[in-house]
């Protein structure tokens, strides 16, 4: 949902009125900074995606709802399935929770916890609710240029600031050189080794901006794992501030 969120999202989003793509970014950093507020919004934004969670075995298949704003605060909630339906998820700065209507519990996540699967999913608590950011978190590298399907993209490596905190020691991402499209995406660990590899495409109009509408992330050495992030609805830069990003709020959204 950092992706993914929630997911997500990536989860994250096209602006041919609303941020002039005329003029192209020139440094690595500006180009992953607007295509990230190309896929998050640039103030806010509302969300409804589906989850499909693969295994070996077995396979199934969660749907939520999001929103953001601005980078500090997130809220998800879990529609389906059943037995999952109110489950909500919550970030407001460097503060997380979680609740369960189930057994009106809330709970407070600790930064420990960012990097554990969510929903059981091969996407982390960190990517749904975003606690750290791509663009303040790395340095940014232009390292050349290639094609993802018929679409030339910047290649472009993050390295991690060494006062970040987070879990991946760089990613390389592939951005889409005409619409700034997050087409594609590389995460390692601190030892240099792949630990997954996230894609998108069905690349739709959504809200007025072209956005990959199906994200597809493979574990690197889980064979067999997969899990897709489908979106089915996105609005940007609602009409939405901090003081909706409560706890009581997150027991009461639907």
């Amino acid at each position: 949902m950092k992706h993914l969120i929630f997911i997500t999202a990536m989860i994250s989003v096209l602006f041919a009125d609303t941020l002039n793509i005329s003029a192209q970014p020139v440094s690595a950093t500006e180009i992953i900074r607007k295509a990230d507020e190309k896929f998050k919004g640039e103030k806010s934004s509302f969300s409804v995606m589906s989850m499909t969670i693969i295994r070996p075995s077995w396979k199934r298949t969660v749907e939520f709802k999001s929103w953001t704003f601005g980078s500090g605060y997130a809220l998800a909630l879990i529609t389906a399935p059943a037995k999952d339906v109110g489950q909500s998820f919550l970030k407001r700065n460097q503060e997380m929770w979680s609740w369960n209507p189930a057994i009106s519990r809330l709970i407070k996540l600790p930064p420990s916890m960012m990097s554990q699967g969510w929903m059981g999913s091969d996407y982390t608590n960190d990517d749904i609710l975003k606690e750290s950011s791509i663009v303040e978190d790395y340095t940014h590298e232009i390292i050349g240029e290639e094609n993802i399907g018929d679409r030339l993209c910047y290649k472009i490596k993050m390295l991690a600031k060494e006062d970040a905190a987070i879990v991946w020691g760089h990613q390389i991402r592939w951005v889409d050189k005409k619409d700034l499209l997050f087409l594609k995406a590389e995460l390692y660990d601190e030892d240099g080794y792949l630990v997954r590899t996230e894609t998108g495409s069905d690349i739709k109009e959504m809200d007025g901006r072209l956005i990959p509408c199906r994200l597809e992330l493979l574990p690197a050495e889980e064979k067999g794992n997969k899990t897709i992030v489908e979106i089915k609805e996105i609005r940007f830069n609602i009409s939405i501030n901090e003081d909706y990003f409560s706890q009581q709020n997150m027991k009461m959204i639907r």
